[in-house]
């Protein structure tokens, strides 16, 4: 049975989590077919748009434990957490999670890693590291960045459940929804991001991953360049005249009529 499943419809990719029976653990087969789908969405120019969700009521549920607990050698690439993180981080696609389940540990660094997320308002979400004698170490890296010092060490340190609301004002995913508007809204943002010009959308995802980091002079001149490279550029000339001759620019595009892929998965009622 496949971990996971990929459908792409028109110029978005939908990854579903489907390893229910063990409630979509970050085993080394997962990931690596993660990555494996991450290559099929750059491989393709038709896919703008990258979505993540799951089934059963557990959209990750973290390490799997028994792998890890294991002295043999991880199989294949070994654990590759960190690059599917990168990957998600780096690649010129957004990637939006439509969190339909609980999240816990490795789970929320997922969560985390995306680019935009919503989960259902059910879900529960908790850093229970501590409790198993580790820490949150590797997912870390993508979540302390969007999270306040105060709410970091409260969530590591005590590693109880909080709620989706609570993760969204944590600033660890975009906000939540109910059951009934959760589809409503990723579908919005999936809208919004097919108006967006692929290469603008992946300059977007770049200044926010390297700016915070630079230095304030060498940020202004790196800004300063790509800005001016981009405003010489074809894609902005189209959509500069756009928006003047008040017409969609030639990349706008939008979902289908159709139930979109990601509709058929279930979320907590």
């Amino acid at each position: 049975m496949a971990l996971l499943q990929t459908e792409r419809r028109g110029a978005t990719l939908t990854i579903t989590l489907a390893n229910v029976a063990k409630r979509n653990v970050l085993s080394t087969e997962l990931i690596g077919d993660f990555i494996d789908a991450i290559d099929l969405a750059e491989s393709l120019d038709e896919v703008r748009v990258v979505v993540v969700t799951n089934q059963g009521p557990v959209f990750c549920a973290g390490a799997d434990l028994r792998e890890r607990s294991s002295d043999e050698p991880a199989p294949g690439r070994g654990f590759a957490l960190p690059e599917l993180f990168q990957r998600i981080r780096r690649s010129p696609k957004p990637f939006v999670g439509r969190i339909a389940g609980h999240c816990v540990a490795g789970g929320v660094g997922l969560a985390a890693a995306m680019d935009i997320a919503v989960a259902v308002e059910r879900a529960t979400f908790g850093f229970s590291e501590v409790r198993l004698g580790v820490a949150p170490a590797m997912i870390s890296v993508v979540c302390l960045p969007k999270m306040r010092r105060a709410d970091a060490l409260a969530s590591f340190l005590r590693g109880t459940r909080f709620s989706a609301a609570d993760a969204a004002s944590m600033g660890l995913i975009a906000a939540s929804a109910s059951p009934e508007e959760l589809d409503t809204d990723i579908d919005a943002i999936v809208n919004d991001l097919l108006a967006g010009e692929p290469a603008a959308l992946a300059a977007a995802k770049e200044l926010v991953d390297r700016v915070p980091d630079m230095d304030v002079d060498a940020a202004f001149a790196w800004t300063a360049d790509l800005s001016a490279h981009m405003f010489a550029s074809g894609p902005a000339r189209e959509g500069m005249a756009a928006f003047l001759d008040k017409r969609p620019a030639s990349w706008v595009d939008q979902l289908p009529d159709e139930p979109a892929p990601w509709h058929a998965s279930p979320k907590i009622e």
